[in-house]
């Protein structure tokens, strides 16, 4: 099997995961009473060539999180275009302390021929929210500042049913800044519990993932980025 991957992210206002570190590293966690919205657009463009028996595509909408996207089984050749809208919204409870949630909304179109011919099939539907929260434990001062959040899931669309509160990702992020530089450590972990789809149990694999970065503040308006990202993710299961 061929796969072959295009993904390109919009960020409108930053994401609510601790990874992209803002120009004003005072800006990470929300003033307290203050509220934020956070929005981002994805664009993913999958071609796959080859007898499947089960393909997910996993489209990133933030440092930390991600949405799984069943493929049909035995396809031998398809095309898919994925468009997924997030909007988010964050709430400063302490002057160390925020709530969050956020929703992603998807757009998806499958092009496949096969055996049975040609198949065009557009979708559109929620597929998750979260509700989450951020905590700083330490200011960059004497030792990396620390970050810590947690966030669970709401809701999640599979390919017959949904789940509330199955799927759980915490972590933390550590920066120092040197000015003009800011290096970061960003580590996640998210655990996924079993839950029904139609007349299964589907349990999606659990990940790891570490993201260390580096931004140089270039101006008061104008910061670059760059950074690694690896992840360890086990397999998903169906019916155990």
């Amino acid at each position: 099997m061929r796969n072959k991957f295009l993904i390109v992210s919009f960020l409108f206002f930053s994401l609510p995961v601790l990874a992209d570190l803002p120009l004003t590293i005072e800006d990470l966690i929300t003033d307290k009473g203050k509220l934020k919205l956070d929005m981002s657009l994805a664009y993913t463009n999958s071609e796959r060539d080859g007898l499947e028996t089960a393909g997910p595509l996993v489209v990133q909408t933030g440092a930390t999180s991600f949405v799984t996207l069943p493929t049909k089984i035995g396809e031998l050749k398809s095309n898919t275009d994925v468009l997924i809208a997030t909007v988010g919204l964050r709430y400063g409870l302490t002057s160390n302390a925020e709530i969050y949630t956020r929703a992603s909304y998807l757009y998806r179109d499958n092009r496949s021929s096969g055996l049975s011919g040609i198949e065009d099939e557009t979708t559109d539907q929620l597929v998750d929210s979260w509700l989450g929260l951020n905590y700083q434990f330490s200011q960059d001062n004497e030792t990396p500042a620390l970050l810590g959040f947690v966030e669970v899931a709401l809701y999640e669309k599979h390919i017959k049913d949904t789940s509330s509160g199955e799927s759980t990702l915490f972590g933390m992020t550590t920066y120092r800044a040197i000015d003009p530089i800011v290096l970061s450590l960003t580590t996640a972990y998210r655990w996924n519990q079993a839950r029904d789809d139609g007349d299964i149990s589907y349990q999606p694999g659990n990940y790891l993932l570490i993201n260390p970065s580096l931004a140089f503040a270039v101006n008061d308006r104008v910061t670059l980025t760059g950074g690694l990202q690896w992840i360890n993710k086990k397999e998903d299961r169906y019916n155990g």
